[in-house]
């Protein structure tokens, strides 16, 4: 009985530490589970509401922005100097470089078969004369006899009329001629039509000149004026309405670094250039001691004032889709809408805008994105 009774508590202590076991792992893993459940709802909740957006009053501004854009200078006069007639260079009196005044000579031409025709046409008006002067006595006397009655026809008073007026008709002629060919011989002579300097010279004594296109493919001469130069400067069109005649504007050349010119708008071409799209404008400059020269480029800065207030805002305000531009008002009921705007001129972050629906005061997002679709809330 008592070796029964042993048995059965050595088999009963194993299960019972076992059992301890069991129950003291379950403990822990249940205040694990249970610490757990309590750190994750002890933790702070995230905030699911959206993050505030920047807003502005939209107000209305002048913008005063500067459009820098190349320009040329160019002589205020220019021309290209070619003979009248073929002729050969006889002298020369300038070269490349050599001040003129107007009317100067400056080449002296020869041509031959102009004093022949010259020659020529004198003797036919001499002769043309002695006709006229015979044929006119003629006249006179048969008027004289014919006051004796019967003595001269009409008919032969007036064959002799007819025939005194045809040869003061050729006499005219003879000397038009004459006189034609005496002017042509002038255009042997080339003179400076305006003062300048002579920035060209492309013939030597003794060569072949001739009218453009006959004679010669270059000219003797190209004259400029080059104390009056001419600024010229193409303006796009969306800028076009902010020029001003007689404005002043400033620009830079780089033959002359650090220095400063300034220039008056004078002429305004009042149309576009059909393939650039731009206004051509010309500015007179007066440079001293050739500073300036006629093909230098320029960089001009041209002011361009805003003449009215407009509406002002910052350029990311403004969503420029593939469909549409726009900005983003908030409304009462701080719910977004799409508001279609012409965006102008933009300077140092801040754009014109253009639109009849938007007015001063209105709440506008100030940076647009097309995520904020139109209904949505804004807070």
């Amino acid at each position: 009985m008592n070796k029964m009774r042993n048995k059965s508590n050595s088999a009963l202590v194993p299960a019972l530490f076992l059992l301890a076991l069991t129950g003291m792992f379950s403990s822990c893993s249940s205040s694990d589970g249970e610490e757990k459940a309590k750190s994750v709802s002890d933790a702070p909740k995230k905030d699911s509401a959206a993050a505030p957006t920047a807003t502005f009053a939209l107000a209305k501004g002048q913008l005063s922005a500067d459009l820098f854009v190349p320009g040329e200078l160019v002589a205020f006069q220019q021309v290209d100097l070619y003979a009248k007639v073929n002729s050969f260079v006889k002298k020369l009196y300038a070269d490349v470089g050599s001040e003129v005044r107007e009317g100067q000579l400056l080449a002296t031409l020869e041509a031959p078969e102009l004093q022949s025709q010259l020659a020529s046409a004198e003797s036919r008006v001499k002769s043309q004369e002695a006709l006229y002067i015979a044929s006119k006595s003629n006249y006179d006397r048969i008027v004289e006899t014919s006051k004796t009655p019967g003595t001269i026809s009409q008919n032969d008073i007036d064959q002799a009329d007819a025939r005194q007026k045809s040869d003061l008709a050729q006499w005219d002629a003879a000397k038009a001629a004459y006189k034609e060919i005496a002017e042509t011989l002038k255009y042997l002579e080339i003179r400076a039509p305006f003062g300048g300097v002579i920035s060209i010279r492309n013939v030597n004594p003794g060569a072949i000149v001739g009218p453009s296109g006959k004679g010669s493919e270059l000219p003797i001469f190209t004259l400029q004026q080059q104390d009056h130069l001419r600024l010229v400067i193409s303006v796009p069109e969306a800028l076009t309405g902010y020029l001003r005649d007689k404005q002043k504007v400033n620009f830079t050349v780089k033959s002359q670094p650090g220095r400063q010119f300034t220039a008056t708008v004078k002429r305004l071409a009042g149309a576009l250039d059909n393939r650039l799209r731009a206004e051509r404008t010309e500015m007179d400059v007066f440079p001293k001691n050739k500073e300036l020269l006629p093909g230098m480029v320029a960089e001009v800065d041209l002011a361009m004032p805003a003449k009215d207030s407009t509406f002002l805002v910052p350029a990311s305000a403004v969503v420029n889709s593939t469909e549409r531009v726009f900005v983003i008002r908030v409304n009462g009921d701080h719910t977004a809408e799409w508001v279609d705007v012409q965006p102008g001129r933009t300077q140092g972050g801040k754009m014109e805008v253009y639109a009849s629906k938007l007015k001063e005061g209105d709440v506008i997002v100030t940076r647009g994105s097309e995520e904020l679709r139109a209904g949505s809330p804004v807070h």
